[in-house]
């Protein structure tokens, strides 16, 4: 996969990316009136308040949906509960660093961990709700699985297809194919990506295809990057002979 964070190299170069992503999306398509991409439940939204009566509200409902669950584990909305009231956990406290990155924030080891356990209740409620799943708290999820979270692109753009479905916007679909190039689906992100071209304002559609087509180049380049290095530091394949062939 392409986002394998072991390497320092490769941490640095995802950080490249997806800053490019930011300037690309944040500043072209949310400034230029196209739409919030995955806004609307995101971090901003959620953690900017970190007040003692927050921090009361958001834990009450966690244990409140914990203890639904327990009572009834087949209860599809008690999981969805679950899981954004640990995402919400996981903006609190000890789990999130507001003066990370410069002051962008960033989630600490424990809020991590704590976003683990929101994807796994995610997942649960996905398995009783296969037909009709939330789109908003799909969007949510999303966030738990960008690269400020769990860093899972494949994932996070699962849930933006939930989104897709219930806002077919320009925004949403490019936000689409941001995470499917990222998790190296090209035929996926070439189609959100045509998608959202389609439904952007005439004036603007040309500012989204060249946007989207930088961000899948930006990627490929990266991915050509990693495949290079991987390819010097190999082992040496034997010969045809060695193989048994010829």
């Amino acid at each position: 996969m392409l986002f394998d964070l072991q390497s320092r190299n490769r941490r640095t170069a995802v950080k490249v990316i997806y800053l490019g992503l930011a300037i690309l999306m944040g500043g072209g398509l949310i400034l230029f009136g196209i739409g919030t991409g995955v806004g609307g439940g995101g971090l901003l939204d959620i953690f900017t308040d970190s007040g003692s009566s927050t921090s009361v509200q958001v834990s009450s409902a966690e244990k409140s949906a914990a203890r639904a669950v327990r009572v009834d584990p087949q209860n599809a909305q008690a999981w969805a509960d679950l899981a954004k009231a640990r995402y919400q956990t996981a903006g609190l406290g000890d789990n999130y660093d507001r003066e990370a990155n410069q002051g962008a924030g960033a989630f600490t080891a424990e809020g991590r961990a704590k976003l683990r356990t929101a994807a796994a209740a995610w997942q649960r409620y996905l398995t009783l709700e296969p037909d009709h799943p939330d789109a908003t708290l799909a969007r949510l999820m999303a966030n738990v699985y960008d690269q400020t979270g769990l860093d899972e692109p494949a994932q996070a753009a699962a849930a933006m297809e939930i989104v897709t479905e219930a806002d077919p916007s320009a925004a949403a679909y490019a936000t689409l194919a941001q995470y499917a190039y990222l998790a190296d689906q090209e035929r996926k992100g070439d189609l959100a990506a045509a998608r959202a071209v389609q439904l952007a304002p005439d004036a603007q559609r040309k500012l989204v295809r060249t946007q989207l087509l930088a961000i899948k180049r930006q990627v490929q380049t990266q991915g050509a990057i990693d495949r290079a290095k991987a390819g010097r530091t190999a082992p040496a394949k034997p010969s045809g002979r060695e193989q048994g062939v010829g």
